[in-house]
């Protein structure tokens, strides 16, 4: 068999607010095969306070978990694993050095999703568990510990996606703080899990869908429950959850809670998933839902499988964003094309892998000018906000925010606090990919379909040569002012560049 085609081992890690999951699968032509899964419940939503730092007991329970999750992910590459975090780790304060020591005990780096892309990742791994076609249309609701996602899509592609401020952790935190369950209580979790789902409901009733499954622990616990006592025959309905509801209430306290087919690990916070799936089933006008065993750690690895074969969501995504703020294609295939080149040039020299780094470069020479389509004025800075703050399916929070940086600085004054705010293993490559993109753009600043020269650019450190052809600058006396002057710009920066 050759290397090619050799089985290769993945893994991925869902950081849930609620549980610690990891899986680790082997991949050979035709066929993902899950080789391993561990699972471990953290609750780290539980243990975020108030000044959005984690609580220090949990934050050993986690690290500990993760230091076991690290020692089964030893030896694979970066680019066959990937970890992300969702909704608590979305809101720990960056300026908390957990997510670094996180890193350290697992030896790969960690991703933030946005919660549409959890919610992307969730109907991905979902809709690869289940039988379907292109047109099966269904949908799919996850309820975490600290947001709950809903989907509606046909075959593998969601159509529309919500990611809602509440879940089984923190639900059950704000109406059950002492753990004493009532029915006035209950009512009141209920209803405040209805309003959150109420804005989106009737966009999503309108959609309509064949089928609803369950992704998250807590579902599948529901459904187990609800088979288990003799309420249902497998499947979520109304009534059942309503006879739930009830039980839950005769119980009285979340330490008395004691269900067959419920895991002791979970009954804490199942009171709070509870009232959020019955709100769900009410809110959507839905009597049934079925529970599916697909979730974010099966989308995260059919998403790396992708990613592997060059079917990378994030292109659609950027083509998307281009075409949505109506970019100049050409222009941006002329900057791209040039950024790629001397990237090439100067990437050996400043040790910058290709693979990591040309995407970047090349997305964000595709995205440079989106900011036109809101004003030509600080077009750098309207074109980084949308970056920054636009639902770019496939992208991590981190990932979002080097695009935007890459955006911010390609024109004008070359500003620092961008960079400040990215992963520190980034920075400085950030940088450097920042000075290509404005060189591109400014060779290209006439915007004609005109070739450019042979070049060559040499860097050492924070050094640049950028060298034409004998007597090309003296015929093209506008562009060597423009790279003179940016040349002022970079020296601002801590960058030297020299013509030749």
């Amino acid at each position: 068999m050759s290397s090619e085609n050799a089985p290769q081992t993945v893994a991925a890690v869902d950081l849930g607010s609620n549980s610690f999951h990891l899986i680790v699968a082997q991949l050979s032509p035709g066929e993902l095969k899950v080789m391993d899964r561990l699972k471990e419940m953290v609750r780290l939503a539980g243990g975020l306070r108030p000044d959005r730092t984690l609580d220090p007991e949990v934050r050993e329970h986690a690290l500990a978990c993760l230091t076991r999750f690290g020692q089964r992910l030893s030896g694979l590459p970066d680019d066959r694993v990937r970890i992300v975090g969702t909704n608590t780790l979305r809101r720990v304060r960056r300026a908390d050095d957990f997510l670094e020591q996180a890193e350290s005990a697992l030896g790969h780096p960690v991703e933030i999703v946005s919660g549409m892309e959890e919610a992307r990742l969730i109907y991905l791994g979902v809709a690869h568990s289940l039988a379907v076609s292109p047109e099966d249309r269904r949908l799919v609701m996850d309820i975490g510990g600290g947001s709950t996602e809903l989907i509606v899509g046909d075959g593998f592609t969601p159509r529309r996606m919500e990611s809602l401020y509440m879940g089984c952790v923190s639900l059950t935190r704000e109406h059950f703080p002492d753990g004493r369950i009532t029915a006035k209580r209950f009512q009141s979790a209920l209803t405040a899990a209805r309003q959150e789902l109420e804005p989106c409901g009737e966009t999503f009733r309108e959609l309509g869908w064949a089928e609803a499954v369950g992704a998250s622990g807590t579902i599948r616990s529901a459904a187990k429950v609800l088979a288990a006592a003799g309420w249902t025959e497998g499947a979520i309905t109304r009534s059942g959850l309503e006879t739930l509801r009830e039980a839950l209430i005769k119980a009285g306290h979340v330490d008395k809670v004691d269900l067959k087919g419920l895991g002791a690990d979970r009954a804490p916070v199942f009171v709070g998933g509870v009232a959020i799936l019955l709100a769900a089933l009410e809110e959507l006008g839905m009597e049934r839902m079925d529970a599916a065993e697909g979730a974010l750690r099966e989308g995260l690895l059919h998403d790396l499988v992708g990613r592997i074969r060059h079917e990378d969501v994030r292109e659609t995504s950027v083509a998307a964003l281009a075409e949505r703020y109506h970019a100049d294609a050409a222009q941006a295939d002329r900057v791209a094309e040039t950024a790629r080149y001397l990237l090439e040039q100067a990437g050996p020299d400043w040790d910058m892998d290709p693979e990591w780094s040309g995407p970047y470069l090349r997305w964000a020479a595709r995205l440079h000018e989106i900011g036109l389509d809101i004003a030509h004025s600080g077009y750098h800075k309207h074109g980084a906000y949308i970056a920054d703050n636009a639902d770019i399916l496939g992208f991590t929070r981190e990932e979002q925010d080097l695009l935007s940086a890459l955006i911010r600085s390609h024109r004008r004054k070359f500003p620092s606090a961008p960079f400040k705010e990215l992963p520190k293993r980034w920075s400085a490559s950030a940088r450097r990919l920042a000075v290509l993109l404005r060189l591109s753009v400014v060779l290209h600043r006439n915007r004609r379909p005109v070739p450019l020269p042979e070049m060559t650019l040499r860097a050492r450190e924070d050094k640049l040569r950028l060298a034409f052809p004998d007597g090309w600058l003296e015929e093209h006396p506008l562009t060597r002012a423009d790279l003179e002057e940016e040349a002022n710009f970079l020296k601002a920066a801590g960058f030297t560049l020299k013509l030749e």
